[in-house]
């Protein structure tokens, strides 16, 4: 009797490595599902690693433009932001991911998927959101949610002795045990010592970014051009020379080169994750950092401020939270993406850039098709088309509630 298919998510690190053994023993066919997100990985050496535990097939999908193109340039348009600091490098690969191992699980007319996500972090409930969504009838095996296998497992050290036993070479140490995931918009790091929040990250943690007091000492310009709030050139100079892309991948990759080299995008906290713990990480998000401020900062020239205002308030907050918790495919995004489109008609120009040892600034920014900036009706030095005059009517109707909240409070004797 043949065997029952799984497709596992697998990384080739400690946790997804020990899980493939595992479902061997429990006596599934393991199809294993490696996603390129644009992680430094060598693939070809976790593809022999899956095959030598005992994995039937490993695939290896290159998600990379569909990543960028579908979910971080999305983000970059409405600003997302997790709890005002985290750009949810982690969340955005999530969906592409999930939607490409449910199609290699469906072309292997696998009966369940498989992931190594812990059963008190968001990623559990990301994954298996996307799944039962885009299959509704899929299985799910979760074994950091079975009872047999995290008994066994306790930590981290038991999965290494596990490893050690079954001959499963792994990066993760004893020394070492902090997790990290990377991608092309950040890597993160958490558990091990990185647990107390008051401990402060090892310098040889940070993977991606070069230490902002080690950052070269003179700064580095470039400009970035915006159409309809998407991010479609990068003008920067290399060696001397100037240097055009427009190709969004290469755009993306570009961009995280020259912000790992100054440091850009460095952020440890402690956020509230959707299954109510918090979590304290450390993340890097060098090129993503780059892009969103950017595109924040023409927004400013460019955008009205009442649809700027109704974006910011439920577009941007909630977009955001849906990421976050995993809600991606869901009426409720749909609904928001629509909304982001219709937000950024307007949102063109260029923004021209700074890098300089862990911080990013804007030198200045422009648009030849949008024109809600006057210089000449903001200008204190000329009067243009404003009449000053007609101000005193404006102040006079806006005071007329304080005026009468505060003879209110003068007549209670209450001190404004």
């Amino acid at each position: 009797m043949a065997k029952e298919k799984v497709c596992l998510a697998y990384s080739g690190g400690l946790d997804t490595s020990c899980i493939l053994a595992w479902l061997i023993q429990k006596g599934y066919s393991v199809i294993c599902f490696m996603a390129d997100v644009g992680q430094e990985e060598d693939f070809e050496a976790a593809k022999q690693k899956a095959m030598k535990i005992g994995a039937e097939k490993v695939y290896v999908e290159d998600l990379r433009r569909e990543f960028i193109e579908e979910l971080c340039f999305p983000a970059v348009q409405c600003n997302a932001v997790y709890e005002n600091v985290y750009l949810l490098g982690t969340s955005l690969a999530r969906p592409v991911i999930a939607r490409s191992q449910i199609a290699v699980a469906q072309k292997e007319n696998c009966v369940a998927v498989s992931h190594g996500c812990t059963g008190k972090g968001n990623d559990q409930v990301r994954f298996e959101l996307a799944f039962y969504a885009l299959q509704p009838s899929i299985k799910v095996i979760a074994p950091w949610r079975i009872p047999e296998f995290y008994t066994r497992f306790a930590g981290r050290n038991d999965l290494l002795d596990y490893a050690s036993q079954q001959n499963i070479p792994v990066t993760s140490t004893k020394s070492k045990p902090w997790s990290m995931d990377e991608n092309l918009a950040h890597c993160s790091y958490e558990a091990g010592i990185l647990e107390d929040p008051n401990t402060t990250p090892p310098q040889d943690m940070w993977k991606l970014t070069v230490d902002p007091t080690k950052a070269p000492d003179a700064p580095e310009d470039f400009a970035l051009f915006f159409e309809k709030g998407l991010p479609t050139k990068l003008v920067y100079t290399e060696k001397g020379a100037s240097k055009t892309i427009t190709d969004s991948l290469d755009l993306f990759l570009a961009v995280n080169t020259i912000a790992r080299r100054h440091g850009v995008g460095r952020i440890d906290i402690v956020e509230n994750r959707f299954i109510g713990i918090k979590s304290r990480g450390c993340y890097e998000t060098p090129g993503l950092t780059c892009l969103r401020s950017a595109h924040l900062d023409l927004e400013g020239l460019v955008l009205d401020r009442e649809v700027r205002a109704l974006r910011d308030q439920f577009v941007t907050f909630n977009y955001a939270k849906v990421l976050y918790n995993g809600l991606y495919f869901s009426p409720e995004c749909e609904f928001l993406e629509k909304s982001i489109v219709a937000s950024q008609t307007n949102v063109n120009g260029q923004v021209r850039c700074r890098v300089y040892k862990g911080s990013f600034s804007v030198l200045g920014r422009s648009s030849e098709t949008e024109k809600l900036y006057d210089m000449s009706e903001s200008s204190m030095d000329e009067i243009g088309s404003f009449e000053p005059s007609e101000t005193s009517g404006f102040i006079s109707v806006q005071a007329i509630r304080l005026k009468k909240y505060g003879a209110m409070k003068n007549e209670k004797g209450e001190r404004l």
